[in-house]
């Protein structure tokens, strides 16, 4: 079970991977395809940075996490993900629907399920021991 949820992680670490490339190296596209469309430089930039330092970081932490069995590094991400799926809740309460709301708020959930999960599974490791 452990090799399995392992997998899973570094598996979904290697899909937000590529989200935060695309949108680094293409966020026009990307970005279109989540609903934006950046006003010049500044929006540009705002995408750039933004969802390449969300996407990016939690692909590290669960990749890392998942290759080192450690499941300290895996509360970050979870984190992260939790509050998408919780703001993104309150937006459709405040906001309404849009065609396609269910997928990202599922990818989202699914993320914080099997990093919960694996983080249950997985050893933990004390400060001392990374650090020596």
């Amino acid at each position: 079970m452990r090799f399995a949820i392992t997998a899973v992680v570094f598996l979904l670490g290697l899909f937000d991977l590529f989200m935060g490339l695309n949108f680094l190296f293409n966020p026009l596209a990307t970005g279109a395809g989540f609903g934006l469309a950046p006003l010049g430089s500044q929006g540009m930039s705002t995408m750039r940075a933004d969802f390449t330092a969300f996407f990016g970081v939690v692909a590290v932490c669960m990749m890392i996490g998942a290759w080192r069995r450690n499941a300290d590094l895996l509360l970050v991400p979870a984190a992260v993900m939790a509050t998408a799926v919780t703001v993104r809740a309150l937006s459709l309460f405040l906001d309404g629907t849009y065609p396609g709301w269910q997928v990202p708020m599922v990818v989202e959930a699914v993320h914080v399920i099997v990093l919960i999960a694996a983080w249950k599974l997985l050893p933990h490791h004390k400060i001392e021991e990374l650090t020596s």
